[in-house]
């Protein structure tokens, strides 16, 4: 067995451990087991790829393996990793981990929950370690299906409504991507889905211009790209802590490695074509999301709109088409995966005591619940941009590449995309002022306790990294940049 294939596995044996498991204490068990072992496999496999870095290989798609799957039509199941897949699958097994123990108690039908749980997390790591296109879109399908019931029947408020939008939108924006893999496949002349061999092939310029468009629409609806992103905010909304914490922390992650996968990495002609036409879109969601995160009262809403802003960051740098802001675009993913999974685990544990997201409704919060307002005021820093939290390097990163491209239009949008910094600043700081400080209107939160042991453990998890990318990006930027070679090698041919 490859050793890549561990990582959808253990999900798989978590999701037999589960079935067969009898009690609470037995469900917990398994799902804190297999969230561990993947956060050991991924620690293992960055260090593995690092030692290769060293070794003077981290150009080049590593631990490859491939089996034939389907012959008819030469579907094989072939597996690798370079630096972005590397730093994909260790961002899942932080979240996965985190938000197990976000959804310790959860109620009701705990063993539903973390079967479903699990079913998503294989689609997400199998997604980032496949080099097929049909068994990508597979493993991509199978990250969006569970989606549904969790938010379905675990979530809250217009959880039917939610669940419904966001899997009608989601599967609008599957049927555009087996589109473009399907005319990629047929226009290429290929004998093979696999990208690495895809890759060495030249698709012809007009369908490269038909192509594009459709499979960056595709995953550009997954990554909240304007005005396909209205799906977002109400799943975002009504999703329980831990699903919120996944999908936007890493589900959303799947619409921009596929926008640089396949549609930049396999169309690149065509991406320096059109490339302006998705840079006006981005560049509106970065600002929109942000404005539209100040006037928000409920707390899921504004992490929701602040997820569109920075997920709109991440298109717009992959568009720039430079090793410097695509190492942005990829940091940043690493950044808003750890702060946006944050800022959802602390909102669950503050609803979870006061049944209310409302900000108007709250007040004082850290005289009663100092713990969790510390570490919510150290998420809103790493959204804003504090110099060594994880936010500020991505950032930096992605605006000095965008200024790379000397001409007025890149250099244009690049000046309203830098805007949002200060509007982000706007609505985190108006939203820890209300929240957290002033004097506790309600006199029943003065009765509410602070965080537990496993609720705890579950953000320390999530700060540590956040302060450890910000402090020390060096080591993974340049994983990340050197794998960017191979995609700037084909921009340039």
């Amino acid at each position: 067995m490859n050793f890549l294939s561990i990582f959808v596995l253990i999900p798989t044996l978590m999701m037999l451990g589960l079935f067969l498991s009898k009690s609470r204490k037995q469900i917990q068990a398994v799902a804190l087991t297999g969230a561990s072992l993947l956060m050991i496999m991924a620690g293992v496999l960055t260090y593995l790829y690092l030692a290769e870095r060293v070794a003077g290989n981290s150009a080049e798609m590593l631990f490859t393996a491939d089996t034939v799957w389907y012959a008819p039509l030469n579907i094989h199941y072939s597996s690798g990793v370079d630096g972005v897949s590397v730093a994909m699958l260790l961002l899942s097994a932080i979240i996965v981990f985190t938000g197990v123990l976000a959804s310790w108690k959860i109620d009701p039908l705990p063993k539903e929950f973390f079967l479903w749980f699990s079913l998503l997390s294989i689609g997400v790591f199998g997604f980032f370690i496949t080099t097929d296109l049909f068994t990508m879109f597979m493993y991509y399908e199978i990250a969006l299906i569970p989606m549904y019931l969790l938010i379905g029947l675990w979530g809250s408020g217009r959880k039917e409504y939610s669940a419904m939008k966001l899997t009608l939108m989601l599967m609008g924006g599957s049927a555009f991507i087996l589109l473009g893999i399907l005319g990629i496949y047929y226009g290429s002349g290929a004998t093979t889905m696999n990208i690495l061999e895809l890759s060495k092939l030249h698709i012809p310029i007009e369908l490269q211009r038909y192509f594009f468009p459709v499979v960056f629409l595709g995953f550009g609806v997954l990554g909240a790209l304007f005005p396909f992103h209205t799906w977002s905010p109400d799943g975002h909304a009504s999703a329980p802590t831990a699903v919120s914490m996944l999908h936007a922390g890493v589900l959303m992650k799947l619409g921009g490695y596929g926008c640089f996968r396949i549609a930049i990495y396999l169309l690149p002609e065509a991406a320096q074509e059109l490339s302006w036409i998705f840079i006006v879109l981005t560049g509106i969601s970065v600002v929109y999301g942000a404005f539209s995160a100040i006037v928000q009262t409920d707390l899921k809403y504004i992490n929701a709109y602040s997820s569109v802003s920075h997920c709109g960051l991440v298109l717009f740098a992959i568009l720039m088409l430079n090793r410097t802001a695509m190492t942005g675009a990829v940091m940043q993913m690493l950044s808003h995966g750890l702060m946006t999974a944050l800022f959802f685990a602390l909102i669950g544990m503050i609803y979870g005591r006061t049944h209310t997201r409302d900000i108007r409704e709250l007040a004082g919060l850290m005289k009663v619940m100092p713990f969790l307002s510390v570490c919510y005021v150290i998420a809103g820093l790493a959204s804003l941009g504090l110099p060594g939290l994880s936010g500020f390097v991505a950032e930096m990163t992605i605006f000095v590449g965008a200024f790379e491209n000397p001409d007025i239009f890149h250099r244009v949008f690049t000046t309203i995309a830098v805007s949002s910094i200060v509007i982000t600043a706007v609505y985190i700081l108006r939203v820890v002022g209300k929240i957290l400080y002033g004097k506790v209107e309600n006199k029943h939160y003065l009765e509410l306790t602070d965080a537990v042991w496993y609720e705890k453990f579950s953000v320390t998890v999530l700060i540590v990294a956040i302060v450890a990318l910000g402090s020390a990006p060096l080591w993974v930027s340049n994983m990340i940049s050197d794998s960017l070679i191979p995609v700037i090698g084909q921009l340039a041919r």
